[in-house]
Order: C-alpha cells, then structure tokens, then sequence
C-alpha cells in the first residue's frame, strides 16, 4: 500500500467513525421560541395613531438598560384591551390628545430581570430619576418590584396622555445628569406627554392617582386619563397614575413570557 492509500484510508476511517458518533447521539433540537395565543394583538394593527414609546426596549428606565424579553417597540394586548384603547382614542383625539403608551404586555422574563435588579443593592445607576426617596432595600416591602405583574397577563396597560400636535421626545443619552421624577415638568426628563405631576415609573408616593399635593392642571390631567379609560371597562392602580388593567381580563391566573416581538403575533 503506498503513502497516499494508507492516507486515504485513514481518512475514510476517520470520517466513519465520526458520522456513527453523530448518529448514535440524541440530536440537539433548538427549543422554538414561544408564541402568543391568537387572543393577542399588535396595538398598531388595531390603531396606529395611538403613540407608542415602550421604554423597557430602551435604556431610559430605572435599571438603566434594555430589559430582558423585550426585542421590538411593539405594544401586544389582548385583543379586548387593544379595541378599548381605539374607542379612548377616537374620543381624545377629538379633544386634541392622543394616548401614549409605556409599556404592554410584559414578558414574565422581564419581571425576572426586575427582581435580579432589585437584589443587586450596588447597582444604584438610575435611583436619582426613579427612586430618590426610595431606599433600595424596601423595593419589595413598598409593592415596587415583584416576582409577578399583571402585565404579564395581557391586559394591562402604561400610558399617559399627549396634547397634538405631538413633538418628538429626544433621545435618552445614557450618562446624563438625572433630575428626579417629581420635579417640576421643565426639569425633569423631557417628555412630550402633558403634566402629570411625575413621569412614567417614579417610584414615589406623588405617583398615587389621587395624592392630595397634586392639584390644578396636574390633576384635570390625571383625571381625563382615569375618566376616559375607566368609562371603557379599565381599573387603574391607585398607586401609578400611569396602570391600568382592563376587565374582565382574558387570561386572570396565566403569566406569559412570550417576547415581546412583532412575530410573536404574526398573523393575528
């Protein structure tokens, strides 16, 4: 046998052994992303006007950087949800507002990394805009972060209000000085909704839908927000100004943790 047959050989050896190897073991099967049930929807393909700003697809919130699970600006609801949103949109928009929305449905993978953020104490980044009177450690005991949230469920829903016609909000530049979230509008992180009295997540008691210090123009616009929504079958959390969850819900007892992605709701 010459030099370049024992080669050959050896090589056909070799690739034998290897493509039995290959299969006598247990093929290794990606495990499919999960999906929504058809009872969710896209806000947008059931009205696009409304505004959308999903700021857990962004830095600008209060762990400071995008949140696990969330993969587009996309605003899923369950379809009820989502039709309730159009008709207070067809009623504002003839008042000369628009909705705009925070956060949708969020993933139960999102509320997890929520929980990691809040048993890591050292990591303080964003606490001079979402917390400043908040101590860290109280996260939990104050009802801020918890293992579960409604809006896992579908149904639930972050929005405020914008008065049209609407100016862009400028991009959040991680780094920036911080000024805290009960400041007064014109110093508190620009934001094109109107006056609420705080911005979006502030973990503070000025949060409260119905906190006495809150009076005037600040207060009419909590009220038009509650008043159109709750007129529709929503129920706000006493404790944001910003939560509302549509009832009866669809799904009460399911947590999901489908991504928060436009093909998790394709052809819905």
């Amino acid at each position: 046998m010459t030099g370049m047959n024992r080669v050959l050989r050896a090589l056909a050896t070799t690739a034998a052994a290897l493509l039995a190897l290959t299969a006598a073991a247990p093929g290794a099967v990606a495990r499919p992303e999960p999906k929504a049930p058809p009872e969710f929807v896209d806000l947008r393909s059931v009205d696009p006007t409304i505004i959308t700003e999903m700021r857990y697809t962004t830095a600008h919130n209060f762990m400071g950087e995008p949140v696990d699970g969330y993969r587009q600006p996309v605003c899923i609801l369950t379809r009820p949800a989502a039709l309730a949103l159009r008709t207070a949109q067809r009623s504002l928009l003839r008042q000369g507002y628009s909705l705009k929305v925070y956060d949708c449905y969020r993933p139960q993978r999102a509320v997890d990394h929520f929980v990691r953020w809040a048993k890591d104490l050292d990591d303080q980044v964003m606490k001079d805009e979402f917390y400043p009177h908040v101590d860290k450690t109280r996260l939990f005991e104050d009802g801020y972060i918890a293992e579960k949230s409604g809006h896992s469920r579908g149904s639930t829903v972050d929005l405020t209000l914008v008065q049209l016609p609407a100016v862009p909000t400028r991009p959040y530049e991680p780094g920036e000085d911080l000024a805290p979230c009960y400041a007064p509008q014109g110093e508190r992180f620009p934001d094109n909704s109107v006056d609420m009295g705080t911005g979006y997540d502030c973990f503070d008691t000025l949060s409260h839908t119905e906190d006495p210090r809150v009076q005037g123009e600040q207060r009419a616009n909590r009220q038009l927000l509650k008043g159109t929504l709750t007129g529709l079958g929503f129920v706000n959390l006493a404790e944001e100004w910003w939560h509302f969850t549509f009832k009866p819900e669809l799904f009460p007892e399911t947590y999901f943790d489908f991504p928060v992605a436009r093909r998790s709701v394709a052809g819905h």
